[in-house]
Order: structure tokens, then sequence, then C-alpha cells
């Protein structure tokens, strides 16, 4: 009999606010956490807001010893991984060697890869930091989450674009149902950088950066034109039922089933097969049919043509249902995060199991023909949560789908 995967820990740092609670209390208020960016000279731009995390101050749960050189990425995952084990309660249960991590990490070295190289072509290679160096490559994150927090078991980078998040997730349950490690933990993290945000402008996909634009973030809503971007770290703890049971350890939720497909056009094209088909092999690992689904944690990120394509996603995968499923975007409250997006909607899932409330999607005033579900609009709305299913596309063709479930 396969081994059932569940979740035992979160750990978060966010736009909203860090920690669980605080996080799903301001989901469920409709908070914004997208404001006028500081981290760097944007006024040069037309668009200029992020959901940046303003009052991150690392050595409130690192402490000062051993960071000096972690950049933020690695900051922010570090600090999320080590709430994580603290609401796990792991530290006299599994030994280190029991313990690991797998980060979704794709954008989050680029800034410090740029700033590296940018020294060493100026100044000369023999006068740049040589401790500045682990930061420049793609598994540093992970890497300096595990060293910091001593978890010697599994260390992996998954980089997978946007779904990166979801996806290290996926790929943390294989491991568990093989009996290859004891606990994982999981998740992604994206570090806002200057270098993101100016590829992002120049490229066009930035609210706002079109001529006469209005910068917002308002996913399905008419008036959406483009992404704002948003950072943050969010981890969850996995291990199976067994272990959990066996130490009585609180289970938040069950990885019920998950589906992964590659879209060679993308999402942002026409082309849905890719998304059709993450979905319905998600639903067919996890046993249930489409009636079950109590919610939808949508990737819609207020892209004119992505959340279009969400909505016929969703509408060619649950046929007469899908206008009666919930449905809502928390990207419309913390930008799109990236890497980490699709982790923090599975924090926000665990939130709607546990605290029976779907968060709204925000900034929802005029509605879109072509977008015509059930978003949400800008209220929390209480329900029964038994099984959530998170929707992780990328630009880039990769598309994601995890199912997670309330215990039983």
């Amino acid at each position: 009999m396969q081994k059932r995967v569940v979740v035992t820990g979160v750990g978060i740092i966010s736009p909203i606010g860090s920690g669980k609670e605080v996080f799903w209390e301001n989901l469920a208020k409709g908070i914004s956490g997208i404001k006028p960016v500081t981290l760097f000279d944007v006024s040069k731009y037309s668009s200029r807001a992020a959901g940046e995390i303003s009052d991150f101050s690392p050595k409130n749960y690192l402490g000062q010893k051993g960071i000096r050189h972690f950049d933020r990425t690695s900051l922010l995952v570090t600090a999320a991984t080590a709430m994580a084990l603290q609401d796990a309660h792991l530290d006299s249960v599994y030994g280190e060697e029991d313990i690991g991590i797998v980060v979704g990490s794709t954008f989050g070295s680029i800034d410090s890869i740029s700033t590296f190289d940018m020294e060493a072509l100026k100044e000369g290679p023999n006068y740049v930091n040589p401790m500045d160096f682990p930061n420049t490559v793609l598994n540093a994150p992970a890497s300096r989450a595990s060293i910091f927090c001593q978890a010697k078991g599994l260390n992996s980078t998954v980089s997978t674009g946007e779904t990166s998040g979801v996806d290290s997730i996926i790929y943390a349950s294989d491991f568990l149902k093989m009996d290859r490690i004891k606990v994982v933990l999981a998740g992604g993290v994206y570090g806002l950088t200057r270098d993101i945000f100016w590829a992002a402008y120049k490229a066009g996909v930035l609210s706002g950066s079109g001529n006469g634009q209005q910068e917002i973030c308002a996913p399905f809503d008419r008036r959406r034109n483009g992404i704002v971007l948003g950072e943050g770290a969010a981890l969850l703890v996995l291990e199976t039922l067994e272990g959990a049971l066996a130490r009585k350890a609180t289970i938040y939720g069950e990885v019920k089933g998950y589906g992964t497909a590659f879209n060679p056009t993308s999402l942002s094209q026409s082309d849905l097969q890719g998304g059709i088909r993450a979905t319905s092999m998600a639903l067919k690992e996890s046993g249930l049919r489409p009636q079950d689904i109590s919610y939808i944690s949508a990737n819609a990120n207020s892209s004119p043509n992505g959340d279009r394509v969400e909505t016929t996603v969703v509408k060619q995968s649950f046929k007469d249902y899908a206008k009666r499923i919930p449905i809502s975007a928390i990207k419309s409250m913390t930008g799109d995060c990236l890497d980490a997006s699709g982790a923090m909607q599975c924090v926000a899932c665990i939130g709607a199991i546990n605290k029976g409330i779907i968060p709204p999607t925000i900034n929802y005033q005029e509605p879109d023909p072509s977008c015509d579900l059930d978003y949400v609009p800008n209220e929390k709305r209480e329900a029964v949560v038994k099984h959530t299913l998170i929707e992780s596309f990328s630009y880039t063709g990769n598309c994601s789908a995890l199912v997670l479930s309330k215990y039983s």
C-alpha cells in the first residue's frame, strides 16, 4: 500500500505578513501587501509597485551569526525553514540525517550573479569577495537553509520557473512515498531584485508598463493589464502519515494527488492542453471527482491572457461543475512571487481547510465576459473545505496541479 504524505508544519514570510496565523488572517481580511518599491530605484519606470516585504529583519528569525554573506533570497528561505521546523516540533524526534530540504528557486540567484560578475568586470577578478561567490549558484538558497538548520538528508533545488514551489512539493512527496527519507521541508522562494523587475518591465508584462495604463493587480477583472511582482518564501513540512501519527504531530492536511505537464507553446498562448492534463492527472491520482473539490487556488496573476486561459482550463476540466467551485487568486494581495507563489497558494489552502475560510480575490470590480466563474470577489467566504486544488502555470510552459485535502 502506498504511503500517505501529510503536512505537519508551515513556515511563511510574505508581503502580507510572516507566520501562518498572520498570513491566514490577512488573507481573510483581503489585505494587500502591494506597495511602492523601496529595495531599489524604480523612479524611471511607470511600474513602481510590488509585493515587497518591507519589515523583514533576518536576525529576528536567525540571529546574527553565520548569515553575513547570505543574499536576500537565502535569508528569506532560511528564515521560513527555521519557522517551519519550529512549527512542526521536530527537534527531539528525528535526527539531522532524517530531514531534507527541497526548494523551488529559478530566479533567486540572478541578482547575485549579475552583481558578482559586474564587480569582476569593473574591478578585476582579484577584487571580488570570494565569500559572495556561493550566492551565484542556483542551489544556494536550499544549501544555505540546510547548512544553517543542520538538515543532512535530501537537499535539492527544483528550477521550473513559476511552478517551482509546487514542483518541489511534488518531488519531496515522491521521496517520502518511496521511503527514502523521513521528513522533507519543501516549497519555494523568491527575493525581489532589480534584474527581474527591469526584465519584466522591458518585456511589457508588468502592470502599468504600457502607455497610460493603470498600475493594478486585479486577477480576472476586465481592468487587468499585467502582473505585479512580489516576493517571499513558503515551506511545508512533509512526512508520512505513519511517522506523523507515531510522534503525535499536528496534521494540517494531506497531499492527495498531483500532476505535471509541459506545454510547448506555453500558457501565454492559446494552447490549453498542458494545464488541462496537469489538472486531470492531479484529480485522477487523488481519487477524487471534480465535484469533490471545495476550492481552487488559482494561478491567476492579472495577466490579460493568462487569467482567461486559466478560466478555460477550469471550464474544460470541471465541465458543468466549473461555475459552482469557488476560485480565488491570492496574488491579488501578494503579487506574483514567482518561485514562491505556488507554495504560498498551498499555505493558503491549508488555511482554508483548517479555518473554514476561503480567501477572496481583491480588486475585483469590473467582470470580464471571458472570465465568468465564481472568483470569491473582495470578501472572504466561510465554507467547509475538504479538498483544494492548487493551479500553478509558468510562462515557459510548465504546468502543475496539486490536491491538498483535509486529513481524515
